[in-house]
């Protein structure tokens, strides 16, 4: 088997265990994994900034919210469907990635972090502020009647979980092709050595300002289905926790991974939920989990397999 076909089968075993998922799980589980399936789009967005390109970014929340609150609005004050909506929440995604990042990029390291995450965080304080139109902390709860996707009802749990893994699949395969592709080598080279890409011709500054929206359409992407998914478009899901939550769950199932992401998120979306039905402070168990991370598995649970074992794993 070569090694293109083992890639792929693994993949797409992935995605098979998780169409499976939606006949076999019960209803609270199906839900969940929708949300995570969402969520993990979202991150593997983000790991396409920081993973594969080495941008560590604290501003993802703004695409997010981006997203969620291009459609939520749209659907909410214009009367828009649940289509167009989606495509407008992706499309802000991508605007919000290219305007912040035609500023950032201009820095570097530790300024480009902080750059970033005051762009989200004047993000989050324009939602919370303009009542008239978010409704601000207390967000905006999509009519029943307005989530309806060609005929499918997106607050039943099936359709809903359908479309989260439709959504998650396209992202996985785009991903798996981005990342194999010489764009995808070309991230990987900046990550590495910036300079030494830049004496073999290419254009570190339009590089990352590409993968950074392609980011930002990602987390759009992901914004939007929440949204439509789950009834709830809130400044909350806009806040600096959305631009740390992907970084987490993406250093916990590996950066520079394709299947990280979606590790990540179900492994810490599991644990504050099994952990808090018998401890309030749920969030002290993700936080070992982390410690215990970063002291054996400093590469993410993927990133550790692929360095012992699966040499061939994207």
């Amino acid at each position: 088997m070569t090694v293109a076909t083992r890639i792929w089968a693994v993949h797409l075993a992935v995605l098979a265990l998780l169409l499976a998922g939606g006949f076999l799980l019960p209803a609270y589980h199906q839900t969940n994994v929708a949300k995570v399936m969402v969520l993990a789009t979202y991150a593997m967005g983000y790991n396409i900034a920081f993973g594969y390109t080495g941008l560590l970014s604290l501003g993802h929340a703004l695409f997010f919210g981006a997203g969620l609150y291009g459609a939520g609005m749209l659907v909410q004050h214009a009367g828009v469907g649940a289509g167009p909506a989606a495509l407008a929440g992706i499309v802000a995604g991508g605007l919000a990635a290219a305007v912040v990042g035609l500023l950032a990029l201009r820095t570097q390291g530790v300024a480009f972090m902080i750059v970033t995450l005051m762009f989200a965080q004047a993000g989050y304080l324009t939602i919370l502020y303009n009542t008239a139109w978010t409704r601000g902390d207390e967000g905006i709860v999509i009519a029943r009647e307005a989530r309806v996707l060609m005929g499918f009802d997106l607050s039943a749990d099936l359709p809903r979980y359908f479309v989260g893994l439709g959504l998650f699949a396209a992202g996985l395969v785009l991903k798996l092709w981005l990342v194999r592709s010489p764009t995808g080598r070309v991230m990987v080279a900046l990550r590495e050595n910036e300079e030494r890409s830049r004496m073999l011709g290419y254009d570190p500054y339009a590089r990352k300002l590409a993968a950074l929206v392609i980011s930002g359409l990602y987390a759009g992407a992901a914004g939007a289905a929440y949204g439509l998914l789950f009834g709830y478009v809130g400044a909350s899901l806009a806040s600096t926790q959305y631009s740390i939550l992907p970084l987490l769950w993406v250093l916990l199932g590996g950066a520079g991974t394709v299947l990280g992401p979606l590790v990540g998120a179900l492994l810490m979306f599991y644990l504050i939920d099994y952990s808090s039905a018998f401890t309030t402070a749920s969030l002290l168990v993700v936080g070992a989990a982390l410690v215990l991370l970063v002291l054996f598995a400093p590469k993410g649970i993927l990133g550790t397999l692929r360095d012992r074992w699966l040499k061939w794993l994207p």
